[in-house]
Formats: C-alpha cells, sequence, structure tokens
C-alpha cells in the first residue's frame, strides 16, 4: 500500500471539476494507494523524461500528475486540472 498526498491547490482544483472527471480522479487516487505511481491502465500515462514525475489524462481535457518520492511509498500528486495549464505543457 501506498501513501498518497494531495496538495491543496489539487483538492481545490478537483472541486471545480465536472462531477464525472472528479469520480475518475478519485479512482486514481485509489489505484495509486493500491498499486503505485507506475499507472500504464489509465489513458496516455506517461514518465515525463528526466523525472520521477508521473501523468496521465483523466479525459481529453483534464490530467492529473503525481510525483514518486525517493522512499518509494509516498506519491505526491501535484497537479490536477485541464491540459492547456498542465506543469509540462
Amino acid at each position: 500500500m501506498f501513501k498518497v498526498l494531495l496538495k491543496r491547490k489539487v483538492e481545490d482544483s478537483v472541486k471545480l471539476m465536472p462531477a464525472a472527471h472528479s469520480l475518475r480522479f478519485r479512482k486514481l487516487v485509489k489505484d495509486l494507494e493500491q498499486h503505485g505511481p507506475v499507472q500504464p491502465q489509465w489513458p496516455n500515462y506517461s514518465v515525463l523524461k528526466g523525472t520521477n514525475t508521473h501523468h496521465c489524462h483523466l479525459s481529453r481535457k483534464w490530467v492529473a500528475c503525481w510525483v514518486e518520492t525517493k522512499q518509494g511509498i509516498t506519491i505526491e500528486v501535484t497537479y490536477a486540472g485541464s491540459r492547456e495549464s498542465a506543469p509540462y505543457a
């Protein structure tokens, strides 16, 4: 089991998402808790080259990004929101 931390900014963003996308985000968090940071079953999942940052699409417009810690048991979700504002864009 992995510990997943959500930044306050992420929690606020998820509250503003349409309900269906918010539910998908909650499912992603559960998958991260149960299976860890590698989530190849999620659409457009990838690790950002040269980093320990992962991302996937919740839908065509919405994405989530998370960081795997060096200890390997904590995952911090650093972004959830529109694809246009994603930190990797």
